[in-house]
């Protein structure tokens, strides 16, 4: 299940509704508006099944917040490129399918992403 952030704009939403990119929102389909970014959002993310949550804030990025049953994108683009690079994460041959992102917590950007996986110790890079 993929999850976005109110901080996803509307014409980003429309973009990935237009290439049939399943998602749910905060404050539209899951939680409510205003949600408290860790203190609120991580615990519904354990109440969902198998979530990635895509975010523009930066706060959601650390290696602390790493959990077997969710992942987090930190989507370091501006705002009307979250879309092309949500599409191009789930495209991508590593994180194609929801358990190859399962216990991550990713930043993604322009020259690639990295990330903290559960049970290791040493962030990965992976180039586009």
């Amino acid at each position: 299940m993929n999850i976005l952030d109110e901080n996803i704009i509307v014409s980003q939403r429309l973009l990935l509704d237009s290439w049939h990119i399943h998602y749910r929102r905060i404050g539209g389909e899951v939680g409510w508006y205003g949600m408290k970014d860790q203190n609120e959002i991580i615990p519904l993310l354990h109440t969902l099944r198998q979530p990635t949550f895509f975010t523009r804030d930066r706060d959601f990025y650390h290696a602390r917040l790493r959990h077997p049953d969710y992942c987090l994108v930190f989507l370091e683009v501006s705002p009307i490129e979250a879309a092309n690079f949500i599409r191009r994460l789930l495209r991508h041959k590593m994180f194609r399918i929801q358990a190859q992102r399962l216990g991550k917590v990713m930043c993604v950007n322009e020259a690639g992403l990295t990330y903290w996986q559960v049970g290791e110790k040493v962030m990965q890079k992976v180039e586009w």
